[in-house]
């Protein structure tokens, strides 16, 4: 009788097809990412001074809202979150909805969260005024002010 040879049925191999587009994907999502909030902060403001304050701590688990509060006479309209325009109501269902999100997937009460305001030099206070109530409304504690320092 004859012993089978396996030097006839070729090399034992992974299939890499799957990994390599896992890793393509990743690859794009991190770049569509890091562009949305590149261009979020990047918009063109004439963010207002401050003589005092503290540079904000960057904490790893702090998941972080960037507020845009345009002038009044900018197309865009009066709020822009993640590059879409929206009115201070919707503004204040979005915060409630991303606060009960993150409360379940940080497991915590209050979550880790921010809510970043830029604004305008020129923006009077009572467009800024309805981002910091929905915040309280919410319970996010944690509001701080883009500005440029002296």
């Amino acid at each position: 009788m004859r012993v089978p040879s396996n030097l006839s049925r070729g090399s034992l191999g992974f299939n890499m097809t799957p990994m390599i587009d896992v890793v393509f994907l990743l690859i794009i999502f991190f770049l569509v990412s890091s562009h949305l909030a590149r261009q979020e902060v990047q918009m063109e403001m004439d963010l207002p001074e401050a003589t005092t304050g503290q540079d904000t701590q960057e904490e790893d688990e702090t998941w972080r809202v960037v507020v845009n509060v345009l002038p009044e006479d900018r197309p865009e309209g009066q709020l822009m979150v993640g590059g879409r325009r929206m009115q201070a109501g919707q503004f204040a269902h979005l915060i409630a909805y991303e606060y009960q999100r993150e409360k379940e997937k940080q497991k915590r009460d209050p979550p880790l969260m921010e809510v970043r305001i830029r604004t305008d030099r020129k923006v009077p206070y009572r467009a800024v005024e309805p981002v910091m109530v929905a915040c309280a409304q919410s319970k996010i504690w944690k509001v701080t002010f883009a500005v440029v320092g002296d």
